[in-house]
């Protein structure tokens, strides 16, 4: 028999009726073996994530504030779903025993991975499956790394001794201390890919509040078609430059295994979603995607005769990277190079690059630009259709925007613009209407 291995996500658990909804789900496919799952999500506009409270309640632990009354809605919001779904766990220990590890001064890890372990806890009684705890089987080095390969053999190996189980996402252990180490938020996606490959699974089920992909943001593109099929270079493009339906380090361990993802809506199970493969689409489409992200700084450099100066690049990113700031893109020309940073990234370490810069490349001129915004058109084919970017360029003549940077990466999957932030939504919506509704 296949196996199939679900994620689902915080609005997923958020509350008792949604919980019924993920039982329904599991028991209408009996390969529906290995279920992963988050901390509760909002119930309601104004409410808040198991998580950010957990989070808060670290910070009133840390700064020596009585923590009781933050504690008893977290217990309330699972108590809830104990009592309206009949779960037979016994809270009242679980609290306790988290509260004395609060007392001994636990991590802040631990005190926020408690949503995910508390989800697990009720959904495996709830489903009749096994509670497998992921801290000792998601490893991680002293820099929190994670370590794929050790993980994927910790994994495996457990998972042989349970037909069925429920696990938490977000969370696993640093190998040589055994601490509690978290992914970055949304990290139970990841965890959910993980159990996939050590599963050897079929297809990895993801499951959230949307009916898989979208070729554009809807609240930037009315009505914006689905994506049915996309490949997990695309996926991984789309992802890091906005489309957030998944967390964009989740593609990895699938995709090592070749398992594809099949992103679905909790709330419309008949929906197919969008399915992510080595494959992607097969129907003729150019692009895939439409994806963007506001407020980039971009660093130019200009020099005489900077190709015939050996390591110069080198000594350009150096500098960036002593400053512990990551770049995104780096066009390059005879005499010049330019760096695309997150605006973010930089905060108060600009002056200090921009200096060293001057001192350590010697440069003609420097010039800074903020307030960019980045946008990204992917899709596998765009290589073998002649005049792709000539068609990007002429929407967005066509609609007034000014390009200030185009960039097309040698795997030819993607074409990244660079305009003006005020010009931002206009540029998707005038790219989005050349290839998709005209």
């Amino acid at each position: 028999m296949n196996v199939k291995v679900l994620k689902f996500g915080g609005s997923s658990v958020a509350d008792p009726a949604q919980i019924r909804k993920i039982r329904e789900i599991v028991e209408a496919d009996p390969e529906r073996r290995y279920v992963v799952v988050s901390a509760p999500g909002k119930r309601y506009s104004g409410d808040s994530k198991i998580t950010d409270l957990l989070i808060m309640l670290k910070a009133v632990i840390d700064n020596n504030i009585p923590y009781e009354p933050l504690m008893a809605p977290i217990k309330e919001r699972y108590t809830t779903i104990a009592d309206e779904l009949g779960i037979d766990v016994d809270l009242d220990a679980e609290f306790k025993e988290i509260r004395s590890d609060i007392d001994d001064d636990c991590s802040g890890n631990y005190i926020v991975s408690r949503g995910e372990y508390l989800s697990a806890r009720l959904i495996s009684a709830y489903l009749g499956y096994d509670f497998v705890d992921t801290k000792d089987l998601i490893l991680f080095d002293s820099k929190g790394r994670l370590l794929i390969e050790e993980t994927n053999e910790a994994l495996s190996a457990e998972l042989a001794k349970h037909e069925r189980a429920v696990l938490p996402g977000f969370y696993g252990s640093y190998a040589k201390t055994g601490k509690i180490c978290l992914f970055s938020r949304g990290g139970s996606d990841v965890t959910g890919s993980l159990v996939a490959r050590a599963a050897n699974a079929s297809v990895y089920e993801n499951w959230t509040d949307v009916s898989g992909m979208l070729m554009a943001d809807p609240r930037i593109v009315d009505d914006p078609l689905p994506i049915k099929n996309i490949s997990y270079m695309e996926l991984r493009e789309l992802s890091y430059m906005g489309a957030s339906v998944m967390h964009e380090n989740a593609v990895f361990p699938a995709r090592m295994a070749d398992i594809p993802i099949n992103i679905r809506n909790t709330n419309k199970p008949e929906d197919p979603g969008t399915v992510i493969s080595n494959k992607g689409a097969d129907d003729g489409s150019i692009i895939s995607g439409i994806a963007g992200k506001r407020d980039f700084t971009v660093i130019s450099i200009y020099k005489t005769m900077m190709n015939n100066e050996v390591g110069f690049v080198r000594k350009a990113l150096a500098i960036v990277e002593d400053a512990g700031v990551s770049f995104d893109h780096i066009p390059t020309g005879i005499d010049s190079l330019s760096m695309v940073i997150a605006s973010s990234e930089l905060e108060d370490k600009l002056d200090e690059i921009l200096e060293s810069f001057k001192v350590q490349l010697k440069p003609d001129e420097i010039n800074v630009e903020e307030g960019i915004s980045m946008i990204a058109v992917v899709g596998r084919r765009m290589f073998r259709s002649v005049g792709t970017s000539a068609r990007i360029c002429g929407a967005l003549a066509e609609n007034g925007v000014n390009i200030r940077m185009l960039n097309q990466g040698t795997g030819e999957i993607n074409v990244i613009v660079g305009v003006e932030a005020a010009d931002f939504e206009k540029a998707i919506r005038a790219i989005y209407k050349e290839f998709v509704s005209a």
